[in-house]
């Protein structure tokens, strides 16, 4: 068990009226990425935006530049992982039900980068959504410009656990 499991209550103590998280991660929504886990992380380090595709959509940049301005994260890190279902849904274009498909427009660019391979179209995804961050929004490029900010590409192999940077 991690010792920040077992100090549960002096954590939510601690941050209850006040987080000061030093960075943010826009995940994919999957449940076998546990982002906090994944980075050794305890309540209040992390501000994680989670949502199927790890898609840069207005309402995720909005929380981002909240993350950024309000609270100081100082490191925004777009983390795609292997066998995504949004970005093979995507690649497969089968007739979905619901509101699946309105995931398709974010992430038909890295589909197109990428062809049939679903890894590829999975890290030009994380790619291409951080590159979406950084340009979408004049608050996060703004900060990018004066220093205070940085934007990552990422990759989260299922099977080992570790987390490599993409260029």
């Amino acid at each position: 068990m991690r010792p920040y499991r077992e100090d549960g209550d002096i954590l939510r103590q601690k941050t209850a009226e006040k987080q000061q998280p030093f960075a943010a991660v826009l995940s994919c929504a999957d449940s076998r990425v546990p982002v906090e886990d994944v980075f050794d992380q305890s309540i209040g380090h992390l501000f994680v935006c989670r949502v199927a595709g790890n898609i840069a959509d207005s309402a995720i940049i909005g929380s981002l530049e909240y993350g950024a301005v309000v609270l100081g994260t100082k490191a925004i890190m777009v983390l795609g992982h292997g066998n995504c279902g949004a970005v093979a849904a995507t690649i497969k274009v089968g007739e979905v039900p619901g509101q699946i498909s309105t995931l398709y427009p974010y992430i038909w660019p890295a589909v197109d980068r990428a062809g049939s391979d679903l890894d590829g179209a999975i890290r030009a995804n994380a790619q291409i959504q951080a590159g979406i961050l950084k340009n979408a929004s004049p608050v996060l490029a703004g900060l990018i410009k004066q220093g205070k900010l940085s934007i990552v590409a990422a990759y989260y192999d299922l099977a080992s656990g570790r987390v490599s940077l993409l260029p």
